[in-house]
Order: structure tokens, then C-alpha cells, then sequence
């Protein structure tokens, strides 16, 4: 003899209930699985190369070791060229962190204190700007006081084509130097030795067309550098130019004076005073 059960009924209130708890389930599985493919797609035109990454939480001042890298893959357009590649780990080796970087993260050019052979220039190049390094004596370089990350103004002396006479003029204003000789950043020149501070040329960031005007002007003749101040970043609109007439004549000179007086600080001994119209001072 068979026994039968009788088989359980759903109320009909519940009914509704049930169903769209089905239907929430069958969507979210139908979302999960769009998101994973979508992922999947994405990844497939993924390159992936290799770069330096911490192989455990570094505290800032750390003097980095081999057996704190490791590789790890990323994508390629997010290993810009300010992140430290497999080929280039020893100019990282033994050198100190200026911020602390964790377990994981990739390693990158301006997070350590750069010394003089393990500096890489191009990781300080602004997006669309350019390096150029022209010839600096210490004559054409303020007697060699222009550094790295100041602020110059660029004069060009050549022959007038039409007058064969000398002419001085200011080719650019307000330029950063990115670099004097091999020397970059302030971290770099403080650890630089005396002989490593010495330099016969500077690097620049201009923009591409302004690359043109100094590979053009050095060519013609020579360069020579003027330092501002970190504050004095405003250009200055009809500059002029220096000619043999105007320093016979000296009316220009004159005229500077003049305008010098009213706006350039002088500094007496331990006392600044600032000269006004009139000769006077306060």
C-alpha cells in the first residue's frame, strides 16, 4: 500500500509575491552577468606591460631596496612615463622616498629624491611643452646663480641683416629652468656636490614654437640669461630692443633709469628703501 502525502499549496496571496521575487533574482543575474561581459570586452583591448610596484607599505624617507619592488601588469595607456619601469629599477635603488607609497602602488619618478645620474628630466615636462638646453657660461647665467625651477628671461645678441650693426633683444619671458647641466629639482642640487654644481648649459621649458625661436637665435648669435624674482612673474609689454644708437645716444638708458628708480627696491647694507619719483627715499 502506497502512502500519499498531499502536496503543499501555494496561497494565492502569496503568489505575486514569489513571482517577483523570481523576477528580481533573474534580473539581477541577467545585470551581473552584462557587467562581467562589458568587463571582459573592455579588458580584451587591454595591453598590458609591466611596472615597479611596493611590495609593502613604505613609510616617506625610506631608502628603497630591491626586495621592496616587485613587477605587477597594468594597463599601457596608464603607464604614463612618470612610472618606473622593470628596465630602469636600479636608478631607483637605494634612493629616498619624499611621500610614502603603499602596498601595491606603482612606483613613480617624482616620488623620490633625485640625484645627479638618476634624474629623468622628462617625467618634469608639462603636457604640450617642450626641453631645450641652450649653451650657459657662467656670464650668460648670472655668474652661474640660475638654478633649477627659476624663473629667467632669454636676450639674444646677432648682427641686423639690414643694419650689420649689433642688436640686443628679449627673446622670452618668464621661462622655467628645468634643469642647469645634469642637475634638476631642488633635492638634486642639494645633494650635488660642488663640482656637480658647476654647468656650461641650461634646459628649459618652452613651447614648441618658442624651441624654434631659441634653436633659431642661438644660431645667429648668443644667448644669455636674466634671473627674476619667484614673485616677478608678470611679462613686460614694449620692451624694446638695445642698439649701438640707443647706447650712444643714451635717451633709452635714460628713460630706464627713470622708470627704475620708481619701481626697483634698494638695498643698503641691512636696510631695504624703496625709491620713489623724485629721488627721494622711505
Amino acid at each position: 500500500m502506497k502512502l500519499r502525502f498531499p502536496t503543499p499549496r501555494v496561497p494565492k496571496e502569496k503568489i505575486p509575491i514569489l513571482a517577483a521575487l523570481g523576477l528580481a533574482l533573474l534580473a539581477g543575474a541577467i545585470a551581473y552577468w552584462g557587467l562581467k561581459r562589458k568587463e571582459a570586452d573592455v579588458r580584451q583591448g587591454w595591453n598590458l606591460v609591466p611596472v615597479v610596484v611596493a611590495s609593502r607599505d613604505l613609510p616617506e624617507g625610506t631608502a628603497v631596496t630591491v626586495e621592496m619592488m616587485m613587477e605587477r601588469s597594468i594597463p599601457e595607456q596608464f603607464a604614463t612615463t612618470s612610472v618606473v619601469k622593470p628596465d630602469l629599477i636600479s636608478l631607483i635603488e637605494n634612493q629616498r622616498l619624499l611621500v610614502p607609497v603603499q602596498q601595491g602602488d606603482p612606483f613613480l619618478w617624482t616620488q623620490f629624491e633625485t640625484t645627479q645620474g638618476s634624474d629623468r628630466l622628462a617625467a618634469k615636462i608639462q603636457r604640450k611643452g617642450r626641453a631645450i638646453t641652450i649653451d650657459a657660461s657662467k656670464r650668460a647665467a648670472v655668474g652661474g646663480w640660475v638654478r633649477p625651477n627659476d624663473h629667467v628671461d632669454v636676450l639674444a645678441t646677432f648682427r641686423d641683416p639690414h643694419s650689420n650693426q649689433p642688436v640686443v633683444v628679449t627673446l622670452l619671458q618668464n621661462v622655467i629652468v628645468l634643469a642647469t647641466g645634469k642637475v634638476s629639482g631642488t633635492s638634486a642640487l642639494n645633494t650635488a656636490s660642488e663640482a656637480q654644481r658647476e654647468y656650461n648649459n641650461v634646459s628649459l621649458l618652452v613651447l614648441p614654437e618658442e624651441a624654434e625661436i631659441l634653436a633659431l637665435a642661438s644660431d645667429l648669435g648668443s644667448l644669455t640669461l636674466t634671473l627674476r624674482s619667484d614673485e616677478d612673474v608678470d611679462p613686460v609689454e614694449n620692451r624694446g630692443h638695445a642698439t649701438i644708437q640707443t647706447l650712444l645716444s643714451g635717451e633709452r638708458a635714460k628713460t630706464l633709469q627713470e622708470r627704475r628708480q620708481q619701481t626697483i627696491q634698494i638695498i643698503r647694507g641691512t636696510a631695504e628703501k624703496t625709491a620713489i619719483a623724485g629721488g627721494r627715499e622711505r
